[in-house]
């Protein structure tokens, strides 16, 4: 019998927030065609429910997606879901498209009643450091991460991914627009951020996990103890939660390099064609 597949939906654009009547269309039909971002290459994927173990949805806002009921038609339809939840401080700054703090913690809440914590990954992500125009300091958007931590503990989440801004050029004019300027921390600041989460996290028995960060663990046995690296697709957690078997062999599409721990999953959705309205200044998507 073929192993089944991890759906992963998606790492090219928000589909629980802006395009969930194109994902039941696709589901419904059994099938999608995937695009390659690198050299547009088309593939027809197997979407029937006895192909899919588990679908994967990332999203900043699952507001839709629980209004429209979507969990429910699409797990009375055979299909399984997890759901990558990326929850930060707002900033208007950062992240000018999506809602207030207080309702994305109340999505939160919803999804963990329904399909239980342990179904829910909440990403702290990425991290930013930046300077705006004509100041000299320094910021970041950690401000409400401890707010933001004690809210997820109370419905029972109990991981917390995070990773650091990736600066890609294509983030200049946008950062010239909006008159700020992007900082690499250097590692000690990164050590730094990371030992001030993990210890906000413990309070609330709550553990760090590391998103593409190699060599930053360092040889604290107190931080490597409760921080370890993080594969936002995680097939034995989702062996896990949803029983069944798949590959545990590691994503090839991914930056194994830098510390990825994915395994192998299939992204769907388009980068071209299904822009996210977010408008994340950060986004090395748009």
């Amino acid at each position: 019998m073929a192993s089944k597949t991890v759906i992963s939906a998606s790492r090219r654009t928000d589909i629980p927030a802006f395009y969930m009547p194109w994902l039941m269309r696709r589901l419904e039909l059994g099938f999608v065609e995937t695009e390659n971002p690198f050299n547009a290459r088309k593939t027809t994927l197997d979407l029937r429910p006895e192909s899919v173990h588990s679908i994967v949805l990332w999203s900043k806002n699952y507001s839709p997606f629980i209004d429209g009921c979507y969990a429910e038609k699409i797990t009375g339809m055979g299909y399984r879901l997890f759901f990558q939840f990326t929850l930060n401080a707002r900033s208007i700054i950062l992240e000018p498209g999506v809602p207030c703090l207080r309702a994305r913690l109340e999505q939160a809440g919803n999804l963990s009643k329904i399909h239980g914590p342990e179904a829910i990954e909440w990403r702290f992500d990425p991290v930013c450091f930046f300077m705006e125009k004509g100041r000299g300091l320094v910021s970041n958007n950690l401000a409400g991460f401890e707010e933001i931590a004690s809210s997820m503990s109370r419905i029972g989440i109990s991981r917390c991914v995070t990773s650091f801004l990736d600066i890609y050029r294509k983030l200049k004019k946008r950062e010239e627009n909006a008159g700020i300027r992007f900082i690499e921390p250097d590692s000690e600041t990164k050590l730094r951020t990371i030992e001030y989460m993990h210890g906000v996290l413990k309070k609330f028995g709550m553990k760090l996990r590391l998103c593409c960060e190699s060599g930053l663990l360092g040889d604290s046995p107190e931080i490597k103890e409760f921080i370890t690296p993080g594969g936002c697709i995680d097939s034995r957690l989702l062996m896990d939660i949803h029983g069944g078997s798949i590959s545990t062999r590691p994503d090839k599409g991914q930056r194994k390099t830098k510390g990825c721990t994915c395994t192998e999953s299939r992204d769907i959705g388009s980068y071209r064609t299904q822009p996210c309205f977010h408008n994340c200044l950060y986004c090395y998507a748009a």
